[in-house]
This record gives structure tokens, sequence and C-alpha cells, in this order.
């Protein structure tokens, strides 16, 4: 049987994509990946085969990836050109080793040419590139982490009990960074996807309006959301220490681990109703329904964001 090789397993997604995919397939098949020797030595200790990757620099990554085998590749969490020569670096790699396929975690509408998230670049990169070379690829086009603006609403208790937010009265179909993750499990542990693009959305599309009245209702407290300008997010993340770029530096435990380029435009996105899509993809790779946003709020404290895991050199 083919091999089956996750990468970025000492980080949020991928440390579930890991849980995910030992239930679908056998040990002995599954490689996991991650720059991380802690978390690796942790998988090591249960019988995992393991090996010490940061997509960073390309020497050697070819050696470890078997030939015939499938992979999946987890989007970095720096934006722009660093990204795309990480994710470059790891297809080069898949080639030159004799890799057949690619599972990437991309974004929703990211082959639209007229979505203005800079995030939108990276993934439309990455996607171009594996088709280019001639691998087999399927592609999660992932809605946006409900965690995040989960854990956005929370912390508007700490500003007056209102979440401001460009993306106005924008649709978005949130889902968990959990559910994104099981997606790419059974993508990646499935023999009869081939050339796909899948759309990986949430319950329903809805408002942030809705989605703070889901919350309230949920939580008992009465937060409102003000739709603000770009210019003005950007500010309000200017307070908070969130750097513009991925290039600048994190504060530890932040609760907006991202940066504010990456989510003022992924904001304008929503709001010119470029994110708006919706499909029952989810239900139809998993056999599950995705988990609702009112389904999170009640269980709250295990759908935080989290903190940022990156290894930017």
């Amino acid at each position: 049987m083919d091999q089956l090789i996750v990468t970025g397993v000492d980080g949020n997604f991928g440390g579930q994509a890991a849980k995910y995919i030992q239930n679908l397939v056998s040990k002995d098949r599954l490689i996991f990946c991650g720059y991380n020797q802690e978390v690796l030595n942790k998988f090591e200790s249960e019988g995992f085969k393991t090996y010490q990757t940061n997509f960073n620099h390309p020497e050697g990554l070819a050696d470890i990836f078997p030939a015939n085998s499938r992979l999946l590749l987890i989007s970095m969490p720096f934006v722009g050109a660093k990204r795309q020569a990480a994710h470059k670096n790891v297809v080069d790699a898949a080639k030159e080793a004799g890799v057949k396929q690619i599972v990437y975690t991309s974004l929703v509408n990211a082959d639209d040419p007229t979505n203005p998230s800079v995030e939108k670049k990276d993934h439309i990169f990455t996607e171009d590139y594996i088709k280019a070379s001639g691998l087999d690829y399927v592609f999660l086009r992932n809605s946006q982490y409900a965690e995040a603006m989960i854990t956005s609403y929370f912390a508007a208790e700490q500003t007056g009990c209102v979440l401001k937010n460009s993306q106005g009265d924008g649709l978005m179909a949130y889902i968990s960074r959990r559910d994104c993750a099981k997606a790419a499990a059974y993508a990646l542990s499935n023999e009869d996807l081939h050339h796909k693009a899948l759309n990986i959305n949430g319950a329903e599309a809805m408002t942030l309006t809705k989605f703070v009245e889901i919350g309230n209702e949920v939580t008992g407290k009465n937060f409102k959301y003000e739709a603000i300008t770009d210019e003005e997010n950007y500010q309000i993340f200017d307070a908070m220490g969130v750097p513009r770029t991925t290039d600048g530096d994190f504060k530890k435990d932040s609760t907006a681990p991202f940066s504010s380029d990456g989510m003022v435009t992924f904001a304008q996105a929503i709001r010119e109703d470029k994110m708006s899509i919706w499909t029952d993809d989810f239900k139809k790779l998993t056999g599950d329904e995705p988990l609702t946003v009112k389904y999170m709020f009640e269980h709250a404290d295990d759908f935080q964001i989290g903190a940022r895991h990156s290894q930017d050199d």
C-alpha cells in the first residue's frame, strides 16, 4: 500500500490531521514530518516513522519522501514570497522523489483573480505550481476557521463588548480548523480522488452579525458587531501590536496570531462577496456533517485559535 506523508504535525492543523488519519489507515503506512523534534519524539515513541523538516531549506527533502507516496502539504503560516518558496521546495522535492500526489490545504475561491485576499495569492501560486509539476493533486479550499472569530468574539469583552471588523455583511461558511484537518486526513487516505479541487465549508454561510448573535445566544452575553473600514481595522490591529506582515514580530499568546495584511484583506474579500461559497463537499468527503458555529460556542474552550506555530528561518 502507498505510504502517506503528513507534514506540519507539530502545528495546530497538522497535529489534528495526524490524529484523524490514525483512525483511517494502519500505522505502518504513515510518515509524520515537522520541525519540532520534541513533538516528533512523542510520535516516534508511539511507533510512527518521523522526519524533522524545515521547508524553507530543501536540502535532503527528496531523500525522505518515498516514491509512489501521497503527501499532505499544509500551507505554511507565513505569507508572501517566503511561503511560496517553501511550498515550491516541497513540490520540487516531491517530484524528484517520485511522490505521486499532493493534497494541499488551499483557500476558498483561490482561483478568482478578483479576490483581494493577499493570502489567496500564495494559494493560487501553489495550486498552479503543483499543476505545472505534473503531479496528481487534491486542493482543499478551506473556508475561514471559526476558531479565529470565536477567539475575537471573547476578546471583544476587553474593548467594550463590540466586535469590530471590516467584512461588512458579507457571507462566510465558517468551519472549524478541526473539520479542515479531518477533511485533509480523509482526502489523503482516499485513493479515488484525482485532480480535484474541493470546497471545505462549514454548515452554513452567514454574516458576522449572525455569528455574534449565535455567540450571544450560547453565552448569554450582549455583544455587538460593528462594521468598520479597512483602515480602521488596520488601526485596531496596530494598537494590538499585530504586525502588518508575517515578517514582523508576533506577541506571545496574541488573540490575533496572524498578520494584519492577511486579516484585513480577508475581511475585504468577505465584504466583496468573494468568500461566500458553500458546498457539501465536506460531507461527501468525510461522511460527516461539519460542526456548527453553535456547537463550537457551546464548547468554546476547545475552539480557540491557539498559539502560532512557525519555523520562519
